[in-house]
């Protein structure tokens, strides 16, 4: 007897690229039925009418931050945890931009630790690429592997020296390793609030080419064309970045891009009232970058969408623009925004959530992001439709910066299952 029975549900199946009426079987946390035509429906011990709303594989967000250890006060892996599940994240892949960063197994064994304690969706970390994140010394990235980083990066700390990125890129390649890469020129963007143009002169803030991206990714897959070594660029976010990228593919290189949801649905006219929430790293783009890069998720050229969740306290972000620190959360808001993209009909549903869950799982070696017999039963059920305004007192993380606060917004997450298991439910 299937233990859990979700009937009558849009699923959106990002194989297969459709969206079809059905219902899901589920036991021993995997999916054990896919029915999607008049077949009889297996006998269960719990079945859930899904009201014709729409349910999909969990999303596999990579790139999140969560501030343990050394910054608990900013987020927890349990509040982390918290709005995951609540935005229909079933997987987070951590990023080692802590302090201390995580570019020791000794740090990655208590993240772990501390994941599986307090987190109620599974947790992946990451590791630094090199020592301290300084780009100086790699680190041990065998044992690191074997105490269970599932990938390498510095994060927004890019490896100027090449001869230690070359080396890193050759060992992470011989064994097998994913090494993540932020495209993007350190010295001319350093310092950098905004995107260079008229409207940031307007505003007096300091800017940074689109270029810089441009060049950081050249330089990247110079790299690795040169060491073979699998590779991720965590955020494309500009439109001169893409025929670099479409070259490597085309070229064969083990290359894919991710970019964030912030920079899918907001531009740098965001900025105009100096909203610190909107400070994020890289800035966000003009529109029509906005529009090539929403595209290229469309077209598969970009692979991932990401959160890119980076909590900042209030003393962090109530500066003057310039001096507030970059990033914003966005663990609950990931979906209801991904929702815009497919509202202004930019990226389909089975688009979508390639780039929210198929391509991060496959990325990662990982069997979640499917809706097949076998598969994990990672879910979420949400209300594509549904409208609200976005309150951020109302969200669970510890740090609220979200550049959507008061943004009238549609999608709603009804319930999220990791393993077949509820651990979220609107109520």
């Amino acid at each position: 007897m299937t233990d859990l029975l979700l009937t009558n549900a849009k699923l959106i199946d990002p194989e297969g690229g459709t969206v079809i009426t059905g219902a899901l079987g589920i036991s021993d946390g995997r999916i054990s039925a896919v029915i999607t035509d008049d077949s009889p429906l297996p006998e269960a011990r719990t079945t859930v009418d899904c009201g014709r709303k729409h349910l999909a594989p969990g999303i596999v967000d990579i790139g999140v931050k969560v501030c343990e250890p050394g910054e608990r006060h900013k987020e927890s892996f349990g509040t982390a945890g918290l709005a995951a599940a609540a935005g229909g994240v079933t997987t987070m892949v951590t990023r080692p931009d802590t302090d201390p960063a995580i570019d020791n197994p000794e740090t990655l064994e208590f993240v772990i630790r501390r994941a599986r304690e307090a987190a109620p969706v599974n947790v992946l970390p990451m590791a630094a690429l090199t020592k301290g994140r300084q780009g100086r010394e790699m680190t041990e990235i065998g044992f690191l592997l074997d105490a269970g980083a599932v990938a390498f990066t510095d994060c927004d700390n890019v490896v100027t020296d090449t001869k230690v990125f070359g080396r890193a890129l050759a060992y992470a390649r011989s064994l097998g390793a994913l090494v993540l890469g932020h495209p993007q020129d350190p010295g001319l963007s350093a310092g950098a609030a905004a995107t260079s143009g008229k409207f940031a002169s307007l505003r007096g803030l300091p800017a940074v080419s689109p270029m810089a991206e441009r060049m950081g990714l050249d330089r990247d897959i110079a790299m690795i064309e040169m060491t073979g070594a699998r590779y991720h660029a965590d955020q494309i976010t500009t439109a001169r970045a893409l025929p670099p990228l479409e070259r490597a593919k085309a070229n064969g290189f083990d290359i894919t891009a991710g970019t964030s949801i912030h920079h899918l649905t907001l531009n740098a006219l965001d900025v105009a009232d100096y909203r610190t929430f909107f400070k994020i790293k890289p800035p966000l783009r003009d529109e029509d970058d906005r529009l090539a890069v929403a595209e290229a998720v469309q077209s598969g050229l970009i692979d991932v969408i990401s959160s890119m969740h980076t909590p900042q306290d209030e003393e962090s972000k109530r500066q003057p623009f310039e001096a507030a620190a970059s990033g914003a959360v966005a663990l609950e808001t990931l979906l209801p925004a991904a929702m815009r993209l497919h509202h202004a009909g930019l990226v389909d549903l089975p688009a979508l959530w390639r780039a929210l869950s198929l391509n991060p799982a496959r990325r990662l070696g990982l069997e979640a992001g499917r809706l097949r017999v076998g598969a994990p039963a990672d879910l979420v059920l949400f209300d594509a439709d549904a409208p609200f305004v976005m309150d951020r007192a109302d969200l669970r993380s510890k740090s609220r910066n979200t550049p959507f606060d008061g943004a009238r917004m549609q999608g709603k997450v009804l319930a999220t299952y990791v393993a077949g298991s509820r651990v979220y439910e609107r109520t």
